[in-house]
């Protein structure tokens, strides 16, 4: 239940120190990058900065990973701005109050998934999809920051090419100190980041701007800057909550938990992968992340999650457990503290250039050059994602994937992959025919191999298949050789075409011969009465042995006991 515990053992000053200085690197990079992602969520600043506070320190005692560092991000931020944007004003106190009831939300469900063990279920989104949608959410969010970034007003639209079509429409209004300082900004950032990686570029920026705007007074020159931060850290407070507010954020919850949760154990795992210096457990990160925004909801937290950047910037500063987060913390504090007076000054359009700097590398283009080279079924689902995020929105874009994905998937599940197996001369393996088409088919019998689970979806593909297979013959095989090593699970449908295949075989004068059968299968051909029909004699281990019976039809009787041995004991849903 606490795996800082584990990480504790054997602390001593020089982990201490690591843990303080990667701290004090993240804190100067998330401090900056959570005014701005609140922004983008639709909220004052200040919230921003409660997330960094509860939330950080609740995954430091609660999760398993030790380089993760969670907050705000611009993906969950854009999630959660567009759900709550169509029931309440982006920027009003009711708007707010959703953004942090939705996180509430978002915790209690992260929190029952893992109470009932269900954190498999992040795997129902597939790696296209989820790249196809961080693409063009990135995209996204970079037409959002047009506004901050050339000075205009832009109305709120339903749809990205909107938004688009009115900044061409309105090009000539741009303010030029505002996209100067937006580009300054994002030249410098970039520099920076290309000269050292873990330099805080971002705080370096963010300073440097602050003080230019206050020397030469750019606020009354146009400039948009923040304006007031509350001073001081958050108080308790409890969400406003209502049926009605669940039941119209349920899209935008459920869309962030898995959104969220794939993002932060994707990177969770890639650290663990690279540090080996601890194990990821999934069910227990559901259960950090989830304790994290609930107890964080109260406490006027935004919706957080893992960071990929901040997260890299931690592993390379050296942290070496959690700890490192409650320096972060520490660090925000002081600024909560001590310099929200300084936050006044901040230009808006700096925090849309740390926006931007942030996700122009969410834009997954090598994926979809390797998509394309590898699986082209998997490409379309990738760009009929980022298609349909930029087309339909965020949420509905990332159902029409995962939805995709499905279709696909039954697809060619229900065309798995069906061979002809014949003897490689000179050996005793049995291979498919295309692949070695020098090896001859025997007369005597036919051998066919299927390559996946025999269920409802791909019974009638199995039996015609078969079926079409032995008609080719002329003449009919006296045996047919079904090589079962790759089904790896039989349903009550399945069955019932296995004893139609059955039964067509017999009256056509071939008999079928069934090898390599798995213990699982087996047990359920046994209780099904199938085996028995079939004959033990007609079981076999292997290929070899079934071949051999067709040529002699004898076998060594506990090779046969042994082809169809199984077992009485089955689990509930057996």
């Amino acid at each position: 239940m606490l795996p800082v515990l584990e990480s504790l053992i054997g602390y001593n000053k020089a982990t201490l120190a690591a843990d303080a200085v990667a701290g004090i690197t993240v804190g100067v990079v998330l401090i900056p990058q959570a005014i701005a992602y609140a922004l983008l969520m639709g909220t004052p600043p200040i919230y921003g900065l409660y997330a960094c506070l509860i939330p950080l320190v609740l995954y430091a005692f609660f999760g398993t990973s030790r380089q993760l560092s969670i907050g705000p991000v611009a993906v969950t931020a854009i999630l959660v701005m567009s759900g709550v944007s169509q029931i309440a004003v982006p920027f009003t106190p009711e708007f707010t109050n959703l953004v942090i009831f939705s996180g509430l939300l978002i915790g209690i469900l992260q929190l029952a998934l893992s109470f009932l063990r269900m954190g498999f279920l992040v795997n129902l989104i597939s790696q296209p999809v989820i790249s196809g949608f961080i693409s063009a959410a990135a995209i996204i969010i970079i037409i959002s920051q047009l506004s901050e970034s050339l000075g205009i007003e832009i109305p709120n639209f339903d749809y990205t090419h909107e938004s688009i079509w009115f900044v061409m429409q309105n090009i000539s209004s741009i303010h030029l100190i505002t996209v100067g300082m937006c580009l300054g900004s994002i030249l410098i950032m970039l520099i920076l980041k290309k000269w050292k990686r873990s330099f805080p570029g971002a705080l370096f920026v963010l300073i440097i701007t602050t003080i230019i705007t206050i020397v030469f007074d750019l606020k009354s020159k146009g400039l948009s800057v923040i304006e007031d931060v509350p001073k001081g850290l958050p108080s308790f407070s409890i969400p406003e909550m209502n049926y009605d507010s669940v039941v119209a954020l349920i899209p935008s919850v459920l869309t962030v938990t898995f959104i969220g949760y794939v993002g932060s154990i994707g990177i969770a795992k890639s650290l663990e992968m690279k540090n080996r210096d601890h194990i990821v457990k999934p069910n227990q990160e559901l259960l950090a992340l989830g304790i994290a925004k609930i107890v964080g909801a109260f406490f006027q937290a935004i919706p957080s999650s893992g960071s990929y950047s901040r997260s890299a910037i931690n592993d390379e500063a050296g942290g070496k457990t959690t700890i490192s987060s409650i320096i972060t913390v520490i660090m925000v504090i002081i600024s909560l503290l001590f310099l929200t007076s300084f936050f006044y000054y901040i230009p808006k359009a700096v925090l849309a250039a740390i926006i931007l700097v942030s996700v122009f590398g969410l834009i997954n283009f090598s994926e979809a050059k390797h998509l394309l080279q590898l699986r082209r079924r998997e490409f379309i689902v990738m760009i009929i994602t980022f298609v349909g995020t930029l087309v339909f929105g965020v949420e509905k874009g990332i159902f029409i994937g995962v939805i995709l994905s499905y279709i696909f998937l039954q697809y060619y599940s229900s065309r798995p992959h069906i061979a002809e197996l014949v003897n490689i001369p000179g050996t005793q393996y049995y291979r498919n025919i295309n692949r070695f088409s020098g090896a001859e088919r025997s007369s005597k019998y036919l051998i066919i191999r299927f390559d996946d689970q025999l269920y409802f979806a791909n019974t009638s593909y199995f039996k015609e298949t078969i079926l079409r297979y032995v008609q080719k013959r002329n003449p009919l095989p006296e045996f047919l050789i079904l090589d079962s090593t790759n089904i790896h699970d039989i349903d009550s449908t399945g069955l019932h075409v296995l004893e139609d295949v059955h039964r067509y075989l017999e009256e056509s004068g071939v008999q079928l011969l069934i090898s390599g059968t798995i213990g699982p299968v087996r047990d359920f051909l046994k209780r099904s009465g199938f085996t028995d029909t079939l004959g033990i004699q007609h079981n076999f281990l292997n290929i070899i042995d079934a071949v051999n019976f067709t040529e002699n039809k004898t076998v060594q009787k506990n090779s046969l006991e042994v082809a169809v041995q199984h077992n009485q004991k089955r689990s509930f849903l057996d």
